[in-house]
């Protein structure tokens, strides 16, 4: 029996809209660059090259602020979006930012619901009056004793935001040192190579040379992942830190599965 020609185009349309139902929506990430103390110069360079990422990959849109207006949960006014609209937070941040005691639960609240935090560089450079944000990320800015080319092990190769990497890289960037960090709650991805660093420099406070770069963590239902690298522009345009932060970002979003269980530290 001949099939009539209208009825297989329907029939191909019907098959193209369901398939374009199919496709998975995008998510929605919210990008904070906000400084209350030092300017990063690399803060818009680093917002823009999220917003490229996402546009690229397809996977998420970014909104970019520069304040904190939009994480909470009351209902805004006009167009505006409140928490209820992300699916993830992004912090280049520094010093004590402007969030009312509403707006700091519903935001832990938010994470612990299953949503994602992602933080770069100054955001362990934020919020030292707020002892809970210091868990959530897992250890406070202590100085940055140097900014030069450095090694860097890559510790967790099989976790697919650092699976991509040989097991050591080198990079040049202002690194970071951290207080009230603890390898007992975060699981760390990156940590710098002690050998290409001057320990007896001052300003270098841990004794127990463990220097981590980039890290995860479970909190509650929801993702952090966290890395200092990125004070430098060129940081951002580097490829293999770009793969880094895409699956940071889908990580945090849920879209791919990551051990973030803590382990110690291997023996050298």
């Amino acid at each position: 029996m001949r099939i009539p020609r209208f009825t297989t185009v329907f029939a191909l349309m019907l098959a193209v809209a369901a398939g374009l139902d199919a496709q998975p929506k995008k998510k929605k990430l919210l990008a904070i660059g906000k400084s209350v103390g030092f300017q990063h110069d690399s803060v818009s360079h680093a917002l823009g090259t999220i917003w490229k990422l996402g546009q690229e990959t397809g996977l998420w849109d970014t909104f970019i602020r520069t304040d904190t207006q939009l994480i909470t949960k009351k209902k805004l006014g006009g167009n505006a979006k409140n928490l209820d609209y992300f699916d993830a937070i992004f912090f280049y941040t520094t010093g004590e930012l402007d969030m009312d005691e509403e707006q700091r639960a519903s935001f832990l609240q938010f994470i612990r619901d299953g949503k994602g935090f992602i933080g770069t560089h100054s955001a362990t450079d934020t919020f030292y009056k707020w002892p809970e944000y210091g868990e959530l990320v897992g250890g406070y800015f202590n100085e940055h004793p140097w900014h030069q080319l450095v090694g860097v092990f890559v510790e967790d190769r099989d976790f697919l935001a650092t699976r991509h990497f040989p097991p050591r890289i080198e990079i040049t960037d202002e690194i970071y040192q951290f207080k009230d960090y603890s390898r007992d709650r975060v699981r760390v991805l990156m940590s710098i190579d002690v050998s290409t660093v001057d320990l007896t420099k001052k300003g270098v406070h841990r004794t127990d040379k463990d220097f981590a770069v980039t890290w995860v963590r479970q909190y509650g239902k929801g993702r952090m992942f966290y890395s200092s690298l990125g004070h430098r522009e060129e940081v951002w345009d580097r490829p293999d830190i770009q793969k880094m932060w895409v699956e940071g970002v889908k990580w945090a979003m849920g879209l791919t599965p990551g051990d973030a269980t803590p382990r110690p530290k291997k023996s050298d």
